[in-house]
């Protein structure tokens, strides 16, 4: 079968594969497009499996919201040049549509939900990696999914945050999924905060006192550590925090004016905790050159 232009042209918008790849495929295939189709994904899988052990510490955080349903997924490149492809873009767009049409709990769960395409969310992610050349990962998901109010915020791509919030309206949990993006809270109230956390602040507050305060009364000493101790767990607190949009107030005194409570919130930033091998270029050179 003559594999003509338009043939090459309709499998490539199919499967975003390069011209030559689809030229080949359907060669092999006696200009069968399906089958040629089949044939790209399958090498798109073997090229995802070769780049699986890559580090992937770049990338996006995507969102997708429903109302009260909404979803933050991490999926990581590794580089920030891929991170801004058009076609990684619009695969961490379809990986979060689709962990809120499912009731995927984690990112192992997504791998086997539908994108719009038909694909799986695994099969999606082998052709990113046949097209942009490097190794993609779906790392994380998180999701909310309430009667009450719920923001899903997203900042720069890097950072994302979903707050739900009981009282209050939109705008209230907008800003406040704004705050939890800007101070990363540890925790959300006083009484959240793990009470070994707090002996080990007291521990090291008393470690810090001179002697001479150390010599205070019991009751007087006593106050002295509570006040730094409270003012240790108000800046590990969402509750406790300055509020970013407005730092005369704090989150909770502006909650309780609204008549409003968070319930609780999450909170994704690409890369953490992945370890990022950093290249020293001019050490290398310098060791291949005897210098160093």
């Amino acid at each position: 079968m003559e594999i003509t232009a338009s043939l090459v042209k309709e499998l490539r918008e199919r499967t975003g594969a390069g011209m030559m790849e689809c030229k080949k495929a359907l060669s092999e295939n006696n200009g069968d497009i399906d089958a040629a189709a089949e044939a790209l994904r399958k090498s798109g899988l073997a090229k995802a499996d070769k780049k699986a052990d890559r580090v992937a510490a770049e990338g996006r955080i995507a969102a997708a919201q429903d109302g009260g349903k909404a979803v933050l997924v991490e999926i990581n490149s590794e580089t920030d040049f891929v991170a801004k492809d058009d076609n990684f873009l619009r695969f961490t767009d379809a990986v979060a549509q689709a962990a809120l049409a499912s009731d995927a709990a984690d990112a192992e769960a997504l791998k086997s939900a539908k994108v719009a395409s038909g694909e799986t969310v695994e099969e999606a992610r082998a052709a990113v990696i046949a097209k942009v050349g490097e190794n993609v990962l779906v790392r994380r998901l998180v999701r909310i999914d309430s009667p009450d109010t719920v923001a899903a915020y997203v900042h720069g791509g890097r950072i994302g945050v979903l707050v739900e919030l009981k009282g209050g309206d939109a705008d209230l949990a907008r800003g406040l999924a704004m705050h939890v993006a800007a101070m990363n809270p540890p925790y959300n109230k006083a009484s959240d905060v793990p009470a070994d956390f707090v002996e080990k602040e007291k521990e090291i507050e008393l470690a810090k006192m001179s002697d001479k305060d150390k010599g205070k009364p019991a009751d007087i000493l006593e106050k002295i550590i509570s006040g730094k101790i409270n003012k240790i767990v108000n800046e590990v607190t969402l509750y406790g925090q300055p509020y970013v949009l407005d730092t005369d107030k704090t989150v909770e005194s502006t909650l309780k004016a609204a008549g409003a409570e968070v319930v609780g919130f999450q909170r994704l930033a690409v890369g953490e905790g992945i370890e990022k091998v950093v290249e020293d270029y001019a050490a290398e050179v310098m060791k291949q050159a005897g210098l160093a």
